[in-house]
């Protein structure tokens, strides 16, 4: 099984609408990280033009990429400056530590949504 890491630069104040969204998609990992930094938004009421922003990195096989991808801009998106970027990158290896093989099939099941009778 091929996998790929989708990492996410977005505004901070946008990551509790991520952090749902991805519980509802075949993700295998997600980290967060608060950070700073700046890109098409700069900060220019500080000298370093810096802004709170959050990182997040997400682990899924290549098939679930696209709605993984979808549903962290739909959530982040807000038509600002700040809104962010999404980038996939190439996973070569992918070991789960408890197991130590590589490449398994290893996926996590989304959350199901209690709002929708078709989801168990």
């Amino acid at each position: 099984m091929e996998y790929r890491k989708i990492t996410a630069i977005i505004s901070a104040s946008c990551l509790p609408a991520v952090e749902e969204a991805l519980q509802h998609e075949a993700t295998i990992e997600v980290a967060i990280t608060r950070i700073k930094g700046y890109g098409d938004y700069k900060n220019f009421y500080d000298p370093e033009w810096i802004s709170t922003q959050a990182r997040v990195e997400v682990f899924a096989a290549l098939a679930d990429v696209p709605r993984i991808a979808e549903a962290i801009m739909g959530a982040s998106y807000a038509g600002l400056d700040n809104d962010g970027i999404v980038a996939v990158l190439p996973v070569e290896t992918l070991y789960r530590v408890r197991d130590h093989r590589p490449n398994q099939d290893i996926r996590q099941t989304p959350l199901s949504d209690p709002g929708n009778p078709s989801q168990g």
